[in-house]
């Protein structure tokens, strides 16, 4: 039995473990066989405070783990396979066995979806990404690529133009779902420019890209685009398949549901449809999914749990 369970292991896991234990309670980080979240597939990260010289991706992670350990959170890393959230305690398996909670925090993350083409994983990080917020930095006066037709890649194309000498719009079809407001941006914006009927088949380059393969959704011919960086932003998928019970949104991420309590002010920001169930992190966060945001949600998590304990005792 513990005071409560923590799933997932990527900034708002870690930091909801940091912020329970030190608050007294008995914590469990159930954080999967491949433990740390995106941050693990990143590289140079400039954007988390704290590191004046940015810091790599996979040791920001390791730091934050090795300091939830010394604190006394317990980790299991293994996945998790199925969570009951019917009745109190709640009931968590992962290899095996089970494991009960007062209280339990989903911190599952969402994964970016990729192309899945040759070149993408070798090049993840050398010049491919899915974060414009990240990385646009890294490609100050240079060419950049972005795929996709909805209103992320709409975003993604617009903190690009800020910086980089040009960027591109490949999209597989003759028009754009995002909504007319993102799309008279983009349009207007200078710097975009939009290719049409075409999608990305293979990366070119091999210790960073160099350049793409695009193919002709109508005709099949195929062309070479060179380009500096390429940023992915066809969506993300919401690690939530094993969360029956709880309820979800339109979009298929962990609805979170703000409690307020007798006084009319705010008593719970990360409360799910389960009393004892929070949420954190890119797993109900859709919109802006940093590393930094996500620690915060986390630490909210943890907090409301925590509180939310003592009041139920």
């Amino acid at each position: 039995m513990y005071d409560i369970i923590i799933l997932g292991s990527g900034p708002a896991g870690l930091t909801a473990g940091i912020y329970a234990v030190r608050a007294g309670r008995k914590t469990l980080l159930i954080g999967g066989i491949r433990w740390g979240g995106q941050l693990m597939l990143t590289t140079l990260v400039e954007n988390f405070p704290g590191f004046p010289n940015g810091i790599q991706g996979p040791e920001l992670m390791m730091n934050m783990k090795k300091q939830a350990e010394r604190l006394g959170v317990e980790f299991l890393n293994t996945e998790f396979t199925q969570g009951d959230f019917s009745s109190r305690p709640f009931k968590i398996t992962a290899d095996g066995r089970v494991y009960e909670a007062k209280a339990v925090i989903i911190a599952t993350g969402a994964d970016s979806i990729w192309l899945n083409i040759p070149g993408e994983i070798q090049l993840r990080g050398k010049g491919v990404s899915t974060c414009a917020v990240c990385d646009a930095f890294f490609f100050r006066g240079k060419d950049t690529v972005v795929v996709g037709g909805g209103d992320s890649a709409m975003e993604e194309a617009l903190v690009l133009a800020k910086v980089a000498k040009s960027v591109t719009i490949v999209h597989r079809r003759d028009s754009f779902r995002a909504s007319k407001a993102m799309q008279d941006r983009v349009l207007k914006e200078p710097k975009i420019k939009v290719l049409w009927n075409k999608e990305v088949t293979k990366y070119l380059g091999t210790s960073h890209v160099t350049g793409v393969i695009l193919k002709d959704t109508k005709t099949g011919k195929e062309e070479e685009l060179k380009t500096d960086g390429v940023f992915v932003a066809i969506g993300h998928k919401p690690n939530t398949d094993k969360f029956k019970g709880i309820e979800l949104d339109a979009k298929g991420y962990v609805a979170r549901k703000e409690v307020n309590g007798e006084d009319g002010l705010l008593k719970y920001r990360s409360a799910t449809s389960v009393p004892g169930v929070f949420v954190g992190g890119d797993v109900h966060d859709y919109r802006y999914k940093q590393a930094i945001t996500a620690a915060g949600f986390g630490c909210i998590a943890a907090l409301d749990a925590d509180k939310w304990m003592e009041e139920n005792k």
